[in-house]
Formats: C-alpha cells, structure tokens, sequence
C-alpha cells in the first residue's frame, strides 16, 4: 500500500493572537433565505481568532495540498486549523507525520491497528505499521477555504 505524496508539503503557520481585528458580527444568523431587515442593526464585533483559536499556543495553521479529504469538505489550498492540546481518538481528522511526509487524514482505530482514512475514493488507505515513524502532529478544528 502506498503513501500518498502531497504535490507539496504543507505550509505550516503559526497564528498571531497579540493584534485584536474586531469585524461585524450579526449573532442573530444570516438568513440563507430573504434577506433580513436584522442585518441593519449589526452591533456585535468578533475577532476570529477569539473563535477559531482556543489555545493559543498549541494551535497553528497549515495550507493543504492535493484532494484526498475533499468529502470531508479539506480541499486543495484549504488552511487548517490544529490544535496540539487536543487528545487524537477515533474518527477525529488529523495532520499526521508518518515516515518523513505531513498529510491530513481521518483517524481510525480498528483492532488491526490505527488506520488513516482518506476522504476520497481515489486514494488508499494507509494502515500504520509499528515500524514506520509515526506522530500525529495535532487534530484540525476548522477548515478555512475561499470561495
């Protein structure tokens, strides 16, 4: 079984929590029907980092490269985010170092073993075998993605 080779690896990054951004924030919900006359009286402020950030200092970002979790919703050029605080169990999705290479899987534990599961049909999954260098590096939180 092979291991799939990103195009590239992950970009990692680290995020900067000393700078407030507060932006706009309607806490009442946006309407995914007619538009709401709420939208007028938009007077709550969040910075993202208060949101996506919950332990500042084990928690980074990465850039993902290549498709395997895209069922998952974690596509090409995607940024992770992961927290290292988090404590790995089944079926969490995580970024993983194994044998040299970075990739996000899906965590699986079977009693063959720990398996990571990719998130596309085109892709093997890739059971971890107990000589293979192996650290799951932290569990991702939230996927941030473009439009």
């Amino acid at each position: 079984m092979s291991l799939e080779k990103p195009q590239k690896p992950l970009e990692f990054f680290i995020p900067s929590t000393s700078d407030k951004q507060e932006l706009p924030f309607s806490e009442t919900g946006i309407s995914a029907g007619f538009p709401s006359p709420a939208m007028d009286f938009m007077e709550a402020k969040v910075d993202m980092n208060d949101i996506l950030v919950k332990n500042p200092k084990t928690t980074f970002y990465a850039r993902v490269s290549g498709n395997s979790m895209i069922n998952a919703g974690i596509a090409d050029q995607d940024i992770l985010v992961i927290d290292k605080s988090i404590m790995p169990a089944d079926n969490h999705i995580a970024v993983c170092f194994i044998d040299g290479d970075f990739t996000v899987k899906r965590i699986k534990l079977k009693k063959e073993g720990v398996f990571l599961m990719p998130e596309n049909d085109s892709y093997p999954e890739i059971q971890v075998k107990e000589e293979q260098q192996f650290v799951i590096w932290g569990v991702v939180t939230y996927v941030v993605k473009k439009l």
